[in-house]
């Protein structure tokens, strides 16, 4: 691995460990679907209670981020490229599923990701 390779991953690593303010807009679950060829976005509502954490608008309870997800989606979004998805997010609903500036840039930067790992055969792993 070359030194610029290198260092934007460490910079990449350390970033990933900040704290960052839940969107009260809710979530999106990205994978592939290697047989469509696709990226998947899976967006799932959620409040926010007065610890900060994301909890399940019926129930209350907070959202784990770690095992299998229960819940389903109230919207899935499907596309070939990151571009495409995009669009599909954030100039076609009618309701904004993404209230906060950061999070739209994460979503780009994860859609970016995923496009090359489906062009790529590559794993994808959500950051």
């Amino acid at each position: 691995m070359n030194t610029i390779v290198s260092d934007q991953a460490a910079i990449n690593n350390q970033l990933s460990q900040r704290f960052i303010a839940l969107d009260p807009g809710g979530y999106f679950l990205i994978y592939l679907d290697r047989q469509a060829p696709a990226i998947c976005a899976d967006h799932y509502a959620n409040d926010i209670n007065d610890k900060g954490l994301a909890v399940d608008p019926d129930t209350g309870e907070p959202l784990s981020c770690r095992g299998k997800v229960e819940r389903k989606p109230d919207a899935k979004f499907r596309a070939k490229t990151a571009k495409e998805l995009c669009i599909a997010i954030f100039e076609e609903p009618q309701t904004c599923l993404v209230t906060q500036l950061d999070h739209a840039a994460y979503l780009g930067r994860e859609f970016i990701r995923a496009e090359i790992a489906l062009a790529q055969d590559q794993e994808y792993i959500q950051d």
